[in-house]
């Protein structure tokens, strides 16, 4: 007897090692426990250090579930906030419960909530479209959320995307309460085909990844049901055939100038009409569902069952969606309705015996080659921007490299951002490259400094 149970035990423990190197909610996440954080404040443009470490900080997992432990901060400088937030990103000494097999809802959509909805590969929060605060028909004014005052009446729901927008710094993130945080397609607002914002002309910084309309975008995070979240670009087809191309919100602004009624014509409490002051869009209830069945236009959780990378058998996936000047576009990411069932919570302690997994930190030849290298400006003066496309998941050294091979400057990209600065004021006028770097392999470009 003990002879067969040491047999099982032994073969359980086998499966639960297999199952770590194959499934992406254990090996997905960004590591890090050496890196730190940095912030702007509005009127500075130097970021200031801080002393807590970004990314995710340790990962366990057991039969059923990953335990994801993080501060909730990215590598990417965060802020400053325009709209008068007073907050800071700050340590959210977070451990968030998660499973290895997430299972489709078979009652009724769970909706997304207020807060935390998901977490990005980087340990930071995901948020659905709303920000709390509502029209309130009585007083004719909107509140809840950061709005002092009555509260609004949960009618009519602001789009935080929309509204806020002044609000979120370049890599289209801001903090509630210090819990940093996005709404949306956690790209900077500067690698927009078409810009919404400005921010990143003002405060340097950059998101997660880059979107690349070339290849299948990379596994982003993970949603409160388990389910994978992915960037803006997948294979046409679901069964992970066809060309790359845009996944598509099936949402779509209703065509009404006043707010009376809901898409599904329920007559509720007035709105604002629409205007300049608030515009359509302006609220989720401004948007409704239209099927379509078009393999690349989403269901109603913004998602669909197909084939990626990660999954080679298939998975319901949700899309960051966003439009065709990569603008985020309704709903975003996940929502309104969950398509699984909501497991994912966030504990304060590990409460069974897990297994720590501990990520390779090589990146293999393929992985390098999807890396595209831009270099801006060029001709440079003052300093030269060195950008990694993709996702980048390990620390990528960058060097700044003269003629005659002498290495003149030399800097990083660390993981879960995308770019490195070269301060170049101090260098002769002349050419150069730019050479990136894993350890292992490595890419050049050449670079004019000339002022």
């Amino acid at each position: 007897m003990r002879t067969k149970h040491l047999f099982l035990a032994s073969a359980l423990s086998m499966a639960v090692a297999a199952n770590a190197q194959t499934n992406p909610a254990i090996t997905a996440w960004l590591q890090n426990t050496s890196l730190t954080g940095s912030h702007y404040v509005q009127n500075n443009f130097t970021p200031i250090q801080d002393n807590v470490a970004v990314n995710v900080q340790t990962v366990q997992y057991s039969t059923n579930w990953v335990y994801v432990s993080t501060n909730g901060i990215p590598s990417y400088t965060t802020g400053p906030y325009l709209d008068g937030n007073p907050s800071q990103a700050s340590d959210q000494n977070a451990i968030f419960k998660i499973p290895l097999t997430p299972t489709p809802n078979t009652g009724n959509p769970t909706s997304t909530t207020m807060g935390n909805i998901g977490v990005f590969i980087n340990g930071v929060a995901l948020f659905d479209y709303r920000d709390g605060v509502s029209w309130n028909n009585t007083t004719q004014t909107e509140g809840g959320g950061p709005i002092q005052g009555p509260p609004g009446q949960g009618i009519w729901n602001r789009d935080a995307v929309v509204a806020e927008r002044v609000g979120f710094d370049c890599a289209k993130g801001h903090p509630a309460m210090g819990n940093y945080h996005h709404h949306q397609n956690p790209s900077a607002f500067d690698l927009d085909l078409v810009p919404v914002s400005n921010i990143c002309s003002l405060y340097d910084s950059d998101g997660l990844y880059v979107i690349d309309s070339t290849q299948h975008s990379p596994l982003l995070g993970f949603a409160y049901d388990g389910y994978p979240i992915y960037g803006a670009y997948a294979y046409q087809n679901t069964n992970g055939t066809g060309p790359i191309v845009r996944m598509k919100s099936s949402y779509q602004l209703r065509n009404i100038t006043v707010r009376t009624h809901y898409a599904d014509g329920t007559d509720v409490i007035d709105g604002p009409p629409v205007s300049t002051t608030y515009p359509l869009g302006h609220y989720r209830e401004d948007y409704e569902y239209i099927s379509n069945s078009a393999s690349d236009y989403l269901d109603e959780h913004n998602g669909r069952f197909c084939i990626t990378p990660e999954y080679p058998n298939g998975t319901y996936a949700y899309f960051c969606t966003v439009d065709e000047n990569w603008n985020s576009a309704y709903p975003y990411a996940v929502g309104p309705t969950f398509y699984g069932t909501y497991v994912v919570s966030k504990v304060t302690s590990i409460s069974e015996p897990t297994t720590t997994y501990v990520p390779s930190t090589a990146v293999n030849e393929t992985e390098f080659n999807s890396f595209s290298l831009s270099v801006y400006p060029n001709p440079a003066s003052d300093f030269i921007a060195v950008q990694a496309g993709s996702l980048v998941t390990t620390v990528l050294t960058v060097q700044l490299v003269d003629v005659t091979g002498r290495i003149i400057k030399e800097t990083q990209i660390a993981p879960g951002s995308t770019i490195a600065w070269i301060d170049t004021r101090t260098v002769y006028d002349g050419q150069y490259l730019i050479r990136m770097s894993s350890g292992t392999f490595s890419k050049s470009t050449s670079v004019i400094i000339a002022r």
